[in-house]
């Protein structure tokens, strides 16, 4: 059962369609986050080791035009229909937390979030959607959003390639290790930015204890001295 998955999946890697299908599937994933792109990209740097073909750099630029191309079609959403669509999307209160973060880091941060939103699970369509939204100057944003891209491709195409190379008797092995490396570096992420937002919490608690406390500017309880 395993060989023949695997000689299909030679099949279609050894295809010259699937840059074309590369490139699509990343686009589309830019705006319709469902599709799994990052997957694919990391089974084709698999097959890249395991056999030679597809061509790796190939698949870097192909995965990475696609993600520039999508996450454009994004922008522009957000320019023409961003309101309407974000009121959409907000129904949940999990994505609703997820475009509020994204207006606060783009104005925080501006084109930085761009690329770090590209590794945050729906926060790469919140930040370009957000981005189209309030109008982010498209020159700024395709700069920032073709270092995004470019990363990504590569990232997710090497992660593919080590396992495919450590595994090259096995590529379905080597998928396995590609994909739970990039599921680590997701949860990692994921951890990261959930500590530093309890942090900041915190901090902004903190913040307005102290501002509520009587200080050297004296406490809203206490009496005015009278005048002599």
């Amino acid at each position: 059962m395993n060989d023949a998955i695997i000689e299909a999946a030679r099949d279609v890697m050894g295809s010259p369609w699937v840059y074309v299908v590369l490139f699509a599937i990343s686009a589309i994933d830019g705006f319709f986050p469902a599709v799994p792109s990052e997957s694919l990209v990391i089974t084709a740097g698999v097959f890249a080791a395991a056999d030679g073909v597809p061509n790796l750099l190939f698949v870097i630029l192909a995965a990475a035009a696609g993600a520039f191309v999508g996450d454009h079609i994004s922008y522009f959403i957000g320019r023409t229909a961003g309101t309407r669509v974000r009121h959409r999307i907000e129904g949940g209160k999990k994505s609703g937390a997820m475009f509020a973060w994204a207006g606060r880091m783009l104005d925080q941060r501006g084109g930085v979030i761009i690329v770090v939103a590209r590794y945050i699970p729906g926060g790469r369509t919140a930040v370009t959607l957000t981005a189209g939204t309030v109008e982010y100057p498209l020159r700024k944003f395709s700069f920032f959003d073709a270092i995004a891209a470019l990363s990504w491709g590569a990232y997710s195409g090497m992660i593919g390639y080590v396992g495919g190379h450590a595994f090259e008797d096995n590529p379905l092995l080597g998928l396995g290790v590609g994909l739970g490396i990039a599921l680590s570096i997701t949860g990692l992420v994921e951890l990261i930015r959930h500590r530093i937002g309890v942090r900041n919490r915190r901090r902004a608690e903190q913040a307005g204890t102290t501002e509520s406390t009587p200080g050297a500017e004296g406490s809203p309880d206490e009496k005015p001295q009278e005048l002599v």
